[in-house]
C-alpha cells in the first residue's frame, strides 16, 4: 500500500474510532451491556476510547512496518496523537452529551 493511502486510510479510521464509543450502546459496538439498563456510563466510554486509541496505533504500526522501518517514537508522539483523537471524538461526544434533545 502506498504511504498516501495508509495515511488516509490511518486518518478515516481514527475518526471512525473516535466516534464509536459516543454513537452505540454496545461497547464496541458488538457486545451488549446488560448491567447497565439505559445506557452506557461514561467512564465505560472512555474506556472504549482508550481501548480504540491502542488498537488504532497497532494498526499504524503494522502499516508502517508493511512499508519499510518503523521508527520509534517518544512520549511527545503518543501525547500528540492522543490528543488529537479526543479532538476528533469531539462530534460524537457533542452528539451524546451537548445536543439539546427535542421532546
Amino acid at each position: 500500500m502506498a504511504s498516501s493511502a495508509s495515511s488516509w486510510l490511518i486518518v478515516v479510521l481514527a475518526v471512525l474510532a473516535a466516534n464509536l464509543p459516543f454513537l452505540n450502546e454496545r461497547c464496541f459496538a458488538l457486545f451488549a451491556l446488560r448491567r447497565f439498563s439505559f445506557s452506557k456510563p461514561f467512564w465505560v466510554r472512555l474506556l472504549e476510547l482508550l481501548a480504540l486509541y491502542s488498537a488504532l496505533g497497532f494498526v499504524g504500526f503494522t502499516l508502517e512496518s508493511g512499508m519499510g522501518n518503523r521508527f520509534q517514537q517518544g512520549w511527545e508522539f503518543y501525547a500528540i496523537t492522543a490528543c488529537l483523537f479526543v479532538v476528533l471524538a469531539f462530534p460524537g461526544f457533542v452528539f451524546r452529551y451537548l445536543k439539546r434533545r427535542h421532546a
